[in-house]
């Protein structure tokens, strides 16, 4: 067994199930057998063979102590030691009820928690292999099964149709709750995937950010010490028999060291506080501008009651907008308009393109991390289809505020609607005014 443990797996034969994660179960299960066990025998008289229960019961504890022994409580389990050790605990289970009765044990329940713990960590053809073990000895227990031992002495047999029901029954629902659990654990895996690459696609927005923030701010503070140097070249080149004065070259040492305190502040500050706002009108423009030349038009049409609001420099906000824009551009048959209104307490920016528009089986799925019909109707960018990047861009802006609403218009084309309340928004000095 400590071979079989102990060889080193490969990163895909490992499961997620860790030793103190079964230990604990196993426990769990020890404690629950003993008890039940003991206080049918002792308090309730029923005449069971304690002492053959308790030696399957003793050998799982046996088991749990070795683990802990051997191995640390964070070692995550390969496949195959996980899927034995879950085959031991359904065939440890199928002993105890054949010794106490079998399927007519209402314990017989227990048999499906292995299956649901294989069916949210292990691949399905483990799963599958643990099912039809767990299938194989409730099928035995019907078969060879003792009589179940009752109050006062009594004995409990059913009737070999009711037993052969039981096992459907057990067989059934062992495979729902598989199906069930795996379901739910892949759509929670997958959630979590995604919210990392929203999470990534948010920070390479945000290093993106600081550096044009960074980039402005260098171009503001260089332009005057660079400009001179260039003046003293310029009057070199023009008298290339002259050695340069002393004057002139102390003039651009000096010029050259400011420069490099300059980028010496600058690589250690964030980007100038200017830089961190922008109006909705540049919002837009950021978002438009990389696809003006992309063949089809790209309209932008801004208005409002009074002053446009001036917003916090928001990374997400700028990523979820270009994405929507740029997939807008890519299903467009030729045209797409960005509409920007705002009023006293509200902003709302509208994304249409005259395209297909959306399928309605996609459109039920919006905001799922992987949309499993992608690639029917609407045409796709990538392999991955539109289920991720349309994921990350709900996700950034509703992180900003936004309440995010998308639909087909009535003559064709898709339309996302993003809508905010100003004040959660806005820059603090405009929120002020």
């Amino acid at each position: 067994m400590v071979d079989f443990f102990a060889a080193r797996p490969a990163m895909g034969d490992v499961s997620t199930l860790r030793v103190d994660t079964l230990a604990r179960v196993r426990w769990l299960a020890v404690v629950g057998q003993t008890a039940a066990l003991l206080f049918a025998a002792l308090v309730l008289g029923v005449d069971l063979p304690v002492f053959a229960c308790l030696l399957f019961v003793a050998l799982s504890a046996s088991l749990n102590i070795a683990l802990r022994l051997r191995y640390r409580l964070s070692y995550r389990l390969p496949l195959a030691p996980a899927t034995a050790l879950l085959g031991y605990d359904i065939l440890q289970l199928a002993a105890l009820l054949y010794l106490t009765g079998g399927l007519q044990n209402p314990f017989t329940l227990l048999f499906l928690a292995p299956i649901a713990i294989s069916a949210t960590s292990l691949p399905l053809r483990n799963t599958a292999l643990l099912y039809l073990l767990m299938i194989a000895a409730a099928g035995a227990m019907a078969a060879l099964n003792r009589p179940m031992p009752w109050l006062w002495g009594a004995t409990i047999e059913l009737a070999p149709a009711y037993k052969a029901t039981i096992w459907l029954s057990l067989a059934i629902s062992a495979a729902f709750v598989a199906g069930y659990a795996s379901r739910v654990a892949t759509e929670t895996q997958q959630l979590s995937d995604a919210l990392a690459a929203t999470d990534l696609a948010l920070a390479r927005q945000q290093h993106l950010s600081q550096l044009d923030g960074l980039a402005a701010a260098a171009a503001h503070e260089l332009g005057t010490p660079l400009g001179t140097i260039r003046l003293v070249v310029k009057e070199w080149q023009r008298n290339l028999a002259e050695p340069p004065t002393e004057e002139d070259v102390r003039l651009v040492a000096q010029e050259a060291e400011r420069c490099r305190a300059i980028l010496a502040k600058l690589s250690t500050l964030r980007a100038d506080s200017m830089h961190e706002r922008l109006s909705v009108a540049q919002l837009a423009e950021e978002a438009v501008g990389p696809h003006r030349q992309a063949g089809v038009a790209v309209v932008l049409d801004i208005d409002g009651e009074g002053g446009p609001p001036v917003l916090r420099r928001n990374p997400g906000l700028s990523y979820g907008l270009g994405n929507l824009v740029e997939n807008a551009v890519d299903f467009a048959r030729s045209e797409v308009r960005l509409t920007v209104r705002w009023t006293r307490r509200k902003l709302t920016l509208v994304v249409a393109d005259d395209g297909p528009g959306f399928p309605s089986a996609i459109l039920q799925q919006v905001g799922d991390p992987y949309l499993r019909s992608a690639r029917q109707g609407r045409r796709t960018k990538t392999e991955g289809g539109l289920g991720l990047g349309l994921f990350i861009s709900k996700t950034l802006l509703e992180r900003s505020g936004a309440v995010f609403a998308l639909r087909n218009a009535p003559g064709g084309g898709a339309v996302a609607t993003l809508s905010w309340d100003r004040e959660s928004i806005e820059a603090p000095s405009e929120i002020e005014r």
